[in-house]
C-alpha cells in the first residue's frame, strides 16, 4: 500500500489529483510535491519494520507514489555504502574528524540518478506513459534509458553535443533515442519540453515532474537508517538542478512526522562550481530566486545547470537549516576527487571531489567545528569522467561561448 494523497505546488500550495501525470503547478508554474497521510502511516507503519526488506528505493514503499506493487520498477537501486572516511580526513588536515562519504557510484548507471527515474518511469508507466522524455547533462539520461528498457517504453534523451561520450554510448545501448544540442542542459531543457509537447511525449525534467524527487528523497531516509537514526550535524552535497539536497530535507521533514527522527536537522551545504554557481550567488545575496547563470563552464557536467527549476526550495532548504552554499574551483574538486580516490579507494566523480574541497574550506575556516560529524555525498562514479584524468589537457573547462 501507499499514504500517497495527493500533489501540492511548492510556492501557492494548489492541491492537485494524485493519480494524473502531471508537470509544474498551472498557476505559478512552479515544481509539485507528493504529499502523504503520514499521521496514518505513523499509526501502522514502524522503522523496525524496514529490517527484512530489500535495500533499494522500494523499502520505503508505502512513502512512494507507486500504487499497484506491479509496476515498481528496480534495478537495485539505493542500498548504497555509507563510508567511514578517516584517511580523507586526515589527507586534509583533520585527522579526529568524524567524517563520512554516501557513496552514490555503485548504483546501477554508475550515478544516483537511477534512484529519481526508478521512481518516476514506474510513476509515469502506471499512469499511462508510454513515451518519456528528459533533458540531461549525462547522469540521467542514462538513468532514464535504463529503467525505460526496463519499463519496455520509448525513451528520448536530449544531452550537450561536447557530453562525454560514456553517456553517449550507455544511452544508445539501452536504446533510447539521443539528440545532441548545441548549448548547456537549459538549451536540452527547452528542447526536450517543446518536442514533448509536439509528439505527445511525458516531460521527466528535473523537478518540473514530481517523482524523481520522490526516488531522490530515499537518500535521507538511507541516511538516518544507517545512522541508526540520528542525522548527522552537516551534509555537503554537490548542487547542479539540487532534487538530491531537497529531497533530503522533504524525507527529514516526513521522519518526523512519522516519529522516526526528533526535530535535530543537519546544515545543508550546498556546493556548485565556481564556473556556474547561481545557488551560491543567490544565497549569498539574500535572494530566494537564482538568476541564470551566464557562460557556464566547468569539467563537472552535473554542476554545469546554470537554472535550476528548484531553486526556491533548494535556498530554502539552506537557509531553514542554517547552512550555506559554498563555490570551489575545478582544480580544486578535481584534487578532492583524487583525494577521495587515494585516501578511500572510492572513484568518485568531479562532483563528488567537490564536497571534499568544500569540506576542506569549511572546516578551516571553522565553520564546521571540531567533533562535528559531516557526510559528503558523491554522487557518480568517477568512470564516466575517465577522460579528466588522462591529461590537463582533457581537464580544461568546456566553455559555451567556445560552441557557439
Amino acid at each position: 500500500m501507499s499514504f500517497y494523497t495527493h500533489l501540492e505546488c511548492s510556492q501557492c500550495g494548489r492541491r492537485y489529483d494524485a493519480d494524473t501525470l502531471r508537470n509544474l503547478c498551472d498557476d505559478c508554474r512552479r515544481p509539485l510535491l507528493a504529499r502523504y497521510d503520514l499521521a496514518a502511516a505513523r499509526r501502522v507503519l514502524s522503522r523496525d519494520a524496514l529490517g527484512s526488506r530489500p535495500h533499494d528505493v522500494w523499502r520505503f514503499h508505502e512513502l512512494q507514489p507507486v500504487r499497484d506493487a506491479r509496476f515498481r520498477l528496480t534495478l537495485h537501486e539505493g542500498g548504497t555504502p555509507l563510508v567511514r572516511a578517516t584517511r580523507l580526513a586526515a589527507s586534509l588536515g583533520f585527522p579526529h574528524d568524524e567524517l563520512l562519504i554516501k557513496d552514490e557510484g555503485p548504483n546501477p548507471t554508475g550515478s544516483f540518478k537511477a534512484r529519481g527515474m526508478a521512481v518516476a518511469v514506474s510513476r509515469a508507466v502506471e499512469l499511462g506513459a508510454r513515451v518519456l522524455s528528459a533533458p540531461s547533462a549525462g547522469n540521467a539520461a542514462c538513468a532514464l534509458a535504463a529503467y525505460a528498457a526496463r519499463a519496455g517504453v520509448e525513451a528520448h534523451v536530449y544531452m550537450p553535443a561536447d557530453v562525454p561520450v560514456s553517456f553517449v554510448a550507455q544511452c544508445h545501448a539501452y536504446g533510447a533515442h539521443v539528440h545532441l544540442v548545441d548549448g548547456l542542459i537549459t538549451d536540452c531543457g527547452r528542447a526536450s519540453t517543446e518536442d514533448a509537447a509536439r509528439f505527445g511525449r511525458f516531460d521527466l525534467s528535473t523537478l518540473k515532474e514530481p517523482y524523481r524527487l520522490e526516488g531522490k528523497k530515499t537518500l535521507g531516509y538511507e541516511l538516518a537508517e544507517q545512522l541508526e537514526w540520528t542525522l548527522p550535524d552537516v551534509v555537503v552535497y554537490p548542487t547542479g538542478g539540487g532534487t538530491g539536497l531537497v529531497g533530503m530535507w522533504k524525507a527529514f521533514d516526513e521522519m518526523e512526522a512519522m516519529g522516526w527522527i526528533d526535530a535535530r536537522r543537519p546544515r545543508m551545504v550546498s556546493v556548485q562550481s565556481s564556473g556556474c554557481a547561481p545557488i551560491v550567488r543567490a544565497f549569498e545575496s539574500g535572494a530566494h530566486t537564482a538568476v541564470s547563470w551566464e557562460n557556464a563552464a566547468t569539467v563537472a557536467d552535473g554542476l554545469r545547470v546554470p537554472a535550476a527549476v528548484g531553486d526556491t526550495l533548494i535556498l530554502r532548504a539552506l537557509r531553514e537549516s542554517k547552512g550555506i552554499a559554498i563555490a570551489v574551483t575545478d582544480d580544486e574538486l578535481m584534487e578532492g576527487a583524487s583525494a577521495i580516490a587515494r585516501s578511500e579507494g572510492i572513484f568518485a566523480a568531479p562532483e563528488g571531489g567537490a564536497t571534499a574541497a568544500a569540506y576542506a574550506t569549511l572546516r578551516a575556516r571553522g565553520w564546521i567545528r571540531d567533533g562535528e560529524r559531516t557526510v559528503l555525498f558523491n554522487t557518480g562514479n568517477g568512470l564516466s569522467y575517465a577522460h579528466l584524468w588522462s591529461g590537463a589537457k582533457a581537464a580544461a573547462p568546456r566553455d559555451a561561448r567556445a560552441r557557439r
